[in-house]
């Protein structure tokens, strides 16, 4: 592509310790996107080398930027948004792939109607049998801050093959207008690591958009490469910013939504872990709930 010409889509994707995984994604990208422009940011959240460095070296065409502190994934992701030419915004792991060229039907999608905001593609697991991860996801619950993705662990056989408006996008993969970031703002980067992409949906939906999930494009993840499936970062973050997003957006629900985390999730949670004998993980819940109790500014 025309460095000078304005591209399509930006594909955005925050690189921490997984070079393999992002040169995969960058090569799949490569390989099969020809329907629109497009331009790739990859951000080094502050790896262990210098990652951004050696992405520059093997793909001249990408945008690689380093970061000197890790940011988490929403300021990494906002990092990449300061820099970003696309009219839409592609947010993608770094640990997916594509298979598929679906571009043009996630775009067609957030064209349907003025008020579209963004849109999630199909999200199968990169691992046999490929299951699907996500089709959509249900309403989290007031107080126990609980839904579902719709499809997850189903084959994917053309069940989950009709576009319907979702609550919140999937982090792994969301293509979100620019004049919408541009409006709102970048994501919610108090967040740090989870949770941000339903604060970010949330904010959309209140100012009265609609999201959508979009089957005629599918994006392969492998899921959770850099903080692993079950590993304390990964569980303190997930125990600490569900109370905070409850906290922020329950309103009339958030004492009660807080009282329920941590007397009744949080001991059963580190129960089930002591249990497994992962006392890393159980004090990961209970460091997540402290946390999330001294953090100084917990409302907007």
């Amino acid at each position: 592509m025309d460095m000078n010409e304005t591209p399509v889509i930006s594909f955005i994707t925050v690189n921490y310790n997984g070079l393999d995984d992002t040169c995969e994604l960058i090569e799949s990208i490569h390989k099969v996107v020809h329907s629109v422009t497009y331009e790739i940011i990859v951000v080094d959240n502050a790896s262990r080398q210098d990652e951004a460095a050696v992405i520059k070296a093997r793909y001249p065409m990408v945008t690689a930027l380093r970061s000197p502190e890790n940011l988490g994934f929403a300021g990494g992701n906002n990092l990449g948004i300061k820099i970003a030419r696309g009219k839409y915004m592609f947010f993608i792991n770094n640990d997916t792939y594509l298979e598929t060229d679906g571009m043009q039907a996630l775009i067609d999608r957030l064209e349907s109607d003025p008020d579209v905001a963004g849109v999630s593609p199909k999200i199968r697991f990169a691992f046999p049998p490929q299951n699907i991860q996500y089709a959509g996801y249900t309403e989290l619950t007031k107080i126990t801050i609980r839904n579902r993705s719709i499809g997850m662990g189903c084959p994917d056989d053309g069940s989950f093959d009709t576009p319907h408006t979702t609550p919140y996008l999937h982090g792994a993969a969301m293509l979100i207008k620019r004049k919408v970031i541009d409006s709102l703002g970048g994501m919610p980067d108090f967040y740090f690591l989870y949770y941000e992409e339903l604060a970010w949906s949330y904010q959309m939906t209140i100012e009265c958009y609609t999201l959508w999930y979009e089957p005629a494009c599918t994006v392969f993840h492998k899921e959770s490469q850099s903080t692993g499936q079950e590993s304390p970062l990964r569980t303190f973050y997930l125990t600490r910013n569900r109370l905070l997003f409850a906290w922020r957006t329950r309103e009339n629900w958030r004492f009660l939504s807080a009282l329920y985390q941590i007397a009744v999730a949080a001991p059963k949670s580190s129960l089930v872990y002591l249990l497994k004998g992962r006392t890393d993980l159980a004090g990961a819940v209970w460091k997540g709930v402290y946390a999330f109790i001294m953090l100084p500014e917990k409302r907007r």
